[in-house]
């Protein structure tokens, strides 16, 4: 009977995002970014001077046919990483993998930022706000919406076949659904990504560079 009770349950707990995994995942995001931070401090002066040649190139271009042409990079920018914690509950490395992969964000992002401190001064916190800003706020909630959870499944496929559990855990329901959620939340964000944030980012550019 309690097998029966329980059987609407998706198994191994990982039903909700539990502190104690999203605490974990968070510093192992903050190691990378201090990590980013640091291996920064060793960037050649040309790579400020690329950026720049770059970013002045691009104030440069006209704006016609701009979202047609990033809408592929913006998917990928976009889901990358939250795909990433999703994909990685299904196999018994993403214990391993799942907190990596939250360095790995850390740090790109942190390296990122800290280019554009290097090449524009206080005005790289400016560039990098209106590149990055809105950016993380839709990608970063979503990534530890889905790792957190996706860690414990992945907990749980340790023990198949220890003696504790015989039948591999599955995602059940509540993960799917928290899945498409999260889906629907970052394709809003890609429109918006498209459409807004250019425009904003070459008032910024203007501003800096010309």
């Amino acid at each position: 009977m309690r097998r029966l009770k329980g059987k609407g349950r998706v198994p191994g707990g990982q039903e909700g995002a539990p502190l104690p995994r999203l605490v974990l995942l968070a510093i192992f995001f903050l190691a990378g970014v201090f990590l980013g931070q640091v291996l920064a401090r060793s960037v050649p002066e040309r790579t400020g001077t690329e950026l720049e040649q770059y970013l002045t190139g691009f104030v440069q271009l006209g704006a016609e046919g701009r979202q047609a042409k990033t809408l592929l990079s913006a998917l990928v920018i976009y889901f990358r990483y939250p795909a990433a914690a999703f994909a990685l509950g299904f196999v018994s490395a993403g214990v391993v993998l799942l907190p990596a992969v939250s360095a790995v964000f850390g740090f790109f992002l942190s390296f990122s930022v800290c280019c554009f401190t290097a090449a524009f001064g206080e005005d790289g916190v400016l560039l990098a706000l209106a590149v990055f800003g809105f950016r993380c706020m839709v990608t970063m909630p979503c990534f530890f919406l889905l790792a957190a959870p996706s860690w414990g499944l992945a907990a749980s496929r340790l023990s198949v076949g220890s003696g504790r559990r015989s039948v591999p855990p599955v995602c059940g329901r509540s993960g799917w659904l928290r899945f498409g959620a999260v889906c629907g939340v970052l394709l809003a964000g890609v429109c918006v990504e498209l459409f807004l944030p250019p425009y904003f980012l070459r008032l910024v550019l203007e501003r800096i560079l010309i």
